[in-house]
């Protein structure tokens, strides 16, 4: 089975869209996503519909839950608390009710699928070599999906030895030798220098995983956040994936 792994798409269609279409044309099996869908950019509901429509299973990210009031604004940084005021009020009824559904840690063929971490599947960012052992501690799955950082990283445990570290575009792992951690990176905010969205093309028949890169239209998508009323920054980070 061919499996994209996409997660923090942050109400970015149009990076949600140009992920999907390159996910179609490696002629994917199904669709998983790490959780938040919302917050941060101006096309939530979109983003809902379509990563309904199209995900197998779907997490909730601590973004998710903020908007949907699971969490309170006042945990939030400033940028990321006015957005989540604004996606609250702007979100259909619908899909805050799919987003309060959603499960915070799920498997699937095997693979242990969490927002943040094993150890606190919602609010812990694996970004070191000790959360990212910690992590594998907590668990007995040969390979763990992680989001939440918007950095794609790949991290396998082999020996009792921790290696591996930021994975860049192309990035190709066997997944036969070890315990593995990946994180796919941000479809609609990435933080590691790339813009272009990322996600991660699972190969569970030949267990093989790749990261992968596609550009969008990133000034639309930029527009769209201005528009909406929404802070500077984060339309302004997109073009530096920063």
């Amino acid at each position: 089975m061919r499996v994209a792994v996409l997660s923090d798409i942050h109400g970015n269609l149009h990076a949600l869209e140009a992920a999907l279409a390159a996910a179609d044309a490696a002629r994917v099996d199904e669709v998983w996503c790490l959780g938040d869908v919302v917050g941060y950019g101006a096309r939530p509901n979109e983003c809902c519909a379509l990563v309904r429509e199209r995900a197998s299973v779907c997490l909730a990210g601590n973004h998710d839950l903020v908007v949907v009031g699971t969490l309170g604004i006042e945990e939030f940084s400033h940028d990321a608390a006015d957005a989540a005021a604004w996606a609250r009020e702007h979100l259909a009824e619908e899909n805050r009710a799919w987003l309060a559904g959603l499960p915070s840690i799920a498997e699937r063929d095997g693979v242990l699928l969490v927002h943040g971490s094993p150890r606190d599947p919602v609010w812990e960012y694996v970004l070191s070599i000790d959360a990212a052992s910690a992590a594998l501690e907590a668990t007995e799955a040969p390979l763990v999906l992680v989001g939440h950082s918007h950095v794609a990283l790949a991290l396998g445990l082999s020996n009792g030895h921790l290696s591996g570290g930021l994975a860049p575009a192309g990035a190709e792992l066997d997944l036969t030798a070890g315990r593995r951690l990946l994180n796919p990176g941000s479809v609609g905010q990435p933080r590691d220098g790339d813009p272009r969205a990322a996600w991660l093309l699972l190969d569970l028949g030949a267990r093989r995983a790749t990261f992968e890169r596609v550009d969008y239209d990133v000034a639309a998508t930029q527009a769209e956040i201005r528009e909406a009323g929404l802070p500077e920054l984060l339309a302004a980070r997109l073009s530096s994936g920063s």
